[in-house]
């Protein structure tokens, strides 16, 4: 058993509470399978319109019409722009437009009824006991909070989002930048040292370490394998245990 004490448990989604396969072999591809259709059916929604001009500006453009070639919106404007989202998750780029747009895809998705997020079996049974213990629990993710919402909203083992009190995106910072985690600790109202994040990537880890936090590598079955580097870690959430939550708060 590993202990820790704290009053936040910060999580990583892929790899950590939800296996790689299921992002890159199911929620990837209906992303890029629906790209075009999507674009073109709702050509005119401001959210969508908003996802594609952060996209040009992520490609250090002022718009999507300086950015798009052809006029938009058009057949060849909607060819255009599915190419370049392609090309962006071929390169698996963390930008914050094709994060938007893909979570804007999914919610379609989820809503239908096509997707139900996968999560590990040792999941739940720790949100519900890290609950009882008045333990708060927040979500870090490359993926826009749109998407993390609707992840754990739409699970395979229900809507799990009650146990969720906050989420965060890139749109904060970096997941391998320190002050990621310091402007974390700070939106929740904790300080660092009573934080936990759980990830599978070191080099998050090293950053959040670096914030003041406490971390643990979570060691999950399809993921690469990667240097410890001084983290403490775990395979399964049920080896984590806390000691009595503190109350101590930023001031």
């Amino acid at each position: 058993m590993i202990a820790f004490d704290g009053s936040l448990v910060l999580l990583d989604v892929e790899g950590t509470v939800s296996p790689l396969s299921y992002v890159h072999d199911v929620m990837f591809p209906y992303a890029r399978t629906e790209a075009r259709s999507f674009i073109q059916t709702h050509s005119d929604r401001a959210d969508v319109l908003s996802a594609l001009n952060q996209m040009a500006v992520d490609a250090g453009l002022s718009s999507l019409v300086e950015w798009c070639p052809s006029p938009y919106p058009s057949e060849a404007a909607f060819d255009w722009v599915t190419k370049e989202i392609h090309a962006l998750m071929d390169a698996d780029a963390k930008i914050t437009g094709l994060k938007q747009l893909q979570g804007l895809i999914w919610k379609q998705g989820f809503h239908r009824g096509e997707l139900r997020s996968t999560l590990f079996p040792d999941v739940v049974k720790a949100f519900e006991q890290w609950s009882m213990r008045g333990l708060q629990m927040r979500i870090y993710s490359s993926g826009s909070v749109q998407a993390q919402r609707l992840f754990f909203g739409h699970s395979e083992y229900g809507d799990l989002s009650h146990y969720l009190s906050g989420y965060y995106d890139t749109t904060i910072g970096g997941k391998r930048e320190s002050m990621s985690y310091s402007a974390i600790a700070l939106d929740s109202g904790v300080t660092p040292s009573n934080i936990l994040f759980l990830s599978d990537v070191v080099e998050e880890l090293d950053a959040a370490r670096e914030s003041g936090m406490q971390t643990c590598l979570v060691i999950r079955p399809g993921n690469r394998e990667t240097a410890e580097k001084g983290h403490r870690k775990c395979i399964s959430f049920d080896e984590i245990t806390f000691s009595d939550v503190k109350a101590d708060l930023v001031l």
